[in-house]
């Protein structure tokens, strides 16, 4: 299917052949219709993507700041190598689209397949939305005016925001779609509106949908008009819906304000706001979050989980279906913002009018809508990105990608293929991050049906790269199709999962069964391999110790959701029980654990003692400094100490034949780990890490998890 995708790094914008994203629970799968360029927000992406590197940095401070911490912990290279892999990533484009339901996930009372909706997609050929993002367009109101449905609902939050009542006076800066769209919001509430911009044509709309204006190319002073405006009272409420970096937006909106008067920031605008200009006056100030109740809430847009209405009147799908009946009785008129019609296939021209002298409103996009047909067109989840075979060469290993993520993306797929791996298919959820993917790393087949990787006949191997809820079940499914399989940690969340994973790999013959391996990569690192080569010449036991900075991560992220990430110690401090146990050489024989405080179990420290008497203890902070190396690994034997520093720096204290080895660059084993798992496929060496190992710190690491709740 066709996708628009902007490249942050360039701004270039191109149309891509990109997979039919797959319906999963929860979401309908919509062929679109129309979608509507946000000429603000994209605009605002595609002259970020142009800029140069000095102005990115310019317009992301905060993220400087992130960088720079970075630096310290992990070196310049690292830095380097991570800021340019995320510029490097396409974004999709778009976010108010409109089509019919070809397929739904799960059954839902408000929808079914047929209807024509709205959701917050993307501009593409095919999407899928969640549920609670998807409003039913009425049947008198058109595909294109339905369109501007999302645009609306940020404009209509903005309104509620400023709580209009009948009769007051209400000013609204910015006239572009949102800025347009609130005029007749309010006009609607009963307010007078005074529209201020500098472009003709859009103070001209603004006129004709009940404002009266200020034209700021002529001069025109927006505090004498408002001044006039309200007989010297000053305005009831300010909505800003420009774009610009300058502080003026703000002040002016603060002097034209009576007292007590309200400021709703929608757009963007320089924010070094002046205490003289709200203290006497006590004005009240606020950002409006898109649109509405529910935004950036997992648990409302990806999960299903709506707000009950007594509580909360107006979420995000309220106002989608509110905007939506203001189009149907005309209250609400769309069809003077439109001032372009533009196929799907041209759609760089849509991009390119951004850069002409009059800059555009509305702009539409069209696709080739064939309901009939869309069926057999989604069904083609499979896209041959490279056109010609991989798989004619027989010695190499070729390798199935089961998700396309960050860390795939940016560790685990290099690595792959610097070892030797034939990439042949890559699987993701929306097909992006897969073209993507494909393109960059040279596989044959881009995909977004997981069936399709476990189900090839050519390849022997499965990399699953996925959230970590679906570890197991690609394990099980990929041991079952008799695939190889590296699975990125954990192996699984839950004990009756690897009982599941343990049953199935022991009922395989020892002969022939599958490589099975977790990507528990440090304990490849050269440094620690030095390292255990040095404790082999020294009698047992030994005393571990390491400290993980890990730094905080709020818990709305995925990671943090014990049914999807499994939290911290079972996503990553498996990483270091595996590393402990390791250096240690010997079974976990008991495990003990102390955390800071009952509700904050990622910062605690955790001790392990061992069949051969050895010791280790983990502590895996996360209410540290950015600036604080990240990792310590400390080593005790026999008056001899081993220590090393964030994988760079390996220091002997008391050893004869060993003093010090530095890295230039920070080494964490991932080459290592996947050269030696493709070389145990190859059955050149047995498996990397035994099974039984695998399963044990899997076990203790979803014990210690259990024990934190």
């Amino acid at each position: 299917m066709k996708q628009i995708i902007q490249s942050l790094k360039t701004g270039d914008v191109k149309i891509a052949d990109v997979a039919a994203p797959l319906v999963r629970s929860g979401y309908a799968l919509i062929e679109s219709s129309c979608s509507l360029i946000s000429t603000g927000t994209e605009k605002m992406l595609v002259d970020f993507g142009k800029a140069n590197i000095f102005q990115k940095i310019s317009q992301q401070p905060d993220k400087v700041r992130m960088v720079l911490d970075k630096v310290k912990t992990d070196g310049f290279n690292s830095t380097y190598q991570a800021v340019k892999n995320k510029i490097d990533q396409p974004m999709a484009m778009g976010y108010s689209n409109v089509g019919k339901i070809i397929a739904l996930g799960t059954s839902y009372p408000k929808f079914k397949i047929g209807d024509r909706v709205v959701s917050n997609s993307k501009h593409a050929e095919f999407v899928v939305a969640p549920f609670n993002l998807c409003a039913k367009i009425p049947n008198n109101v058109s595909d294109e005016s339905a369109s501007f449905t999302v645009l609306g609902s940020i404009a209509l939050h903005s309104v509620r925001l400023a709580n209009p009542s009948l009769g007051e006076k209400v000013v609204v800066i910015g006239l572009g779609l949102v800025g347009l769209l609130a005029v007749q919001i309010f006009r609607a509430h009963g307010c007078r509106v005074l529209g201020i911009d500098s472009n003709q044509k859009r103070l001209q709309l603004a006129n004709q949908f009940g404002a009266e204006t200020v034209d700021l190319s002529s001069g025109e002073n927006p505090l004498e008009f408002a001044e006039k405006f309200t007989h010297g009272i000053g305005v009831d409420a300010v909505v800003i819906a420009a774009s610009t970096d300058s502080n003026l937006p703000i002040h002016q909106a603060a002097a034209m304000s009576r007292k007590r008067g309200r400021i709703v920031l929608v757009g963007t605008a320089g924010l070094n706001l002046s205490r003289a200009d709200f203290y006497e006056k006590e004005i009240s100030f606020q950002v409006s979050c898109s649109y509405g109740p529910g935004r950036y809430d997992k648990d409302y847009e990806e999960n299903g989980q709506d707000y009950p209405i007594g509580y909360v009147r107006w979420t995000e799908q309220r106002n989608f279906e509110a905007i939506l009946e203001m189009l149907e009785d005309k209250t609400l008129n769309v069809d003077p913002l439109i001032s372009h019609r533009i196929d799907i296939e041209n759609a760089k021209n849509a991009y390119d009018l951004f850069q002409s002298e009059v800059p555009p409103l509305g702009i539409l996009l069209r696709y080739s809508c064939q309901y009939s047909k869309a069926q057999s067109v989604v069904q083609n989840k499979n896209i041959n990105v490279t056109n010609f075979s991989l798989s004619e060469n027989k010695k190499a290993t070729k390798v199935n990608f089961i998700g396309s993520g960050n860390f795939a993306l940016t560790s685990l797929m290099p690595n792959f293929k610097i070892c030797g791996a034939i990439l042949r298919t890559v699987i993701s959820a929306t097909g992006v991050s897969g073209w993507y993917a494909a393109n960059k790393f040279g596989f044959e087949y881009s995909s977004t049906d997981p069936n399709f990787a476990l189900g090839d006949s050519v390849a022997n191997t499965i990399v699953v790269a996925t959230r970590h809820d679906s570890h197991a079940k690609y394990v099980i499914e990929a041991l079952n199709a008799g695939k190889n399989v590296f699975v990125e940690k954990p192996l699984a969340l839950s004990l009756d999962d690897l009982s599941e994973i343990s049953s199935l790999y022991n009922s395989m013959d020892p002969d022939s069964r599958p490589i099975l391996m977790v990507g528990f990569n440090r304990r490849f690192s050269p440094q620690v391999l030095k390292m255990k080569e040095l404790i082999g010449t020294s009698p047992l036991p030994v005393a571990i110790t390491t400290t993980i900075n890990a730094g905080y991560i709020d818990g709305s992220s995925w990671t943090q959701d014990l049914s999807v990430g499994g939290g911290r110690i079972i996503g990553e401090a498996c990483h270091f029980i595996d590393l402990v146990r390791f250096l240690a050489g010997s079974e976990i024989e008991s495990w003990s654990q102390k955390s800071m405080l009952s509700e904050i179990s990622d910062t605690l420290s955790i001790q392990m003692r061992f069949k051969n008497g050895s010791i280790g203890t983990i502590n895996y902070f996360s209410n540290g400094s950015k600036s604080f190396p990240k990792e310590t690994l400390e080593v005790f034997t026999s008056g001899k100490v081993l220590r090393l520093d964030n994988y760079k720096m390996l220091t002997g204290y008391g050893w004869p034949t060993f003093k010090k080895n530095f890295l230039w660059k920070q080494n964490k084993g991932h080459n290592n780990c996947i050269a030696s798992f493709l070389k145990s496929v190859q059955g050149l060496s047995p498996a990397p890490i035994p099974f039984e190992e695998l399963e044990e710190v899997t076990r203790v690491s979803i014990q210690i998890s259990q024990s934190l709740r």
